[in-house]
């Protein structure tokens, strides 16, 4: 396989629901290559107006520790109108059976923090390599 960056993919619209500032940032700044728009809300509640509001979101990186409603909540009411989407689930916890109940709430990928840039980078292109 090519290196990461040498596997041209489409800009991506990605929607990153995470209320932790500092997480936030790290990974907005992670996916900037990848991004055509980066779209920022802090609570599951958002993540879903967003996802029913704007068309043609290709990535979200959905936080399960949520405010108002946690990520895993979020990912069954945007599977309600949404099957395209990718949705990856991120977790500061990794626990023991997160990766199975992300997966069963809808999300296509998990991913662990402290997220890693190259592994981040490899579950993008994944799903998104031309």
């Amino acid at each position: 396989m090519p290196p990461v960056e040498a596997t041209p993919i489409k800009k991506l619209k990605i929607l990153i629901a995470e209320d932790d500032e500092t997480s936030e940032m790290l990974i907005s700044i992670a996916v900037q290559e990848f991004g055509e728009e980066i779209i920022r809300v802090e609570t599951g509640i958002e993540a879903v107006e967003v996802c029913r509001k704007i068309p043609g979101i290709d990535l979200v990186l959905m936080d399960i520790q949520l405010p108002k409603m946690n990520g895993y909540e979020a990912t069954r009411q945007i599977r309600e109108f949404n099957t395209d989407v990718v949705i990856i689930a991120q977790t500061a916890f990794g626990l023991s059976g997160d990766k199975e109940k992300a997966i069963a709430a809808g999300c296509d990928d998990y991913i662990s923090k402290p997220i890693k840039t190259e592994e981040l980078d490899k579950l993008i292109v994944k799903y998104f390599k031309k």
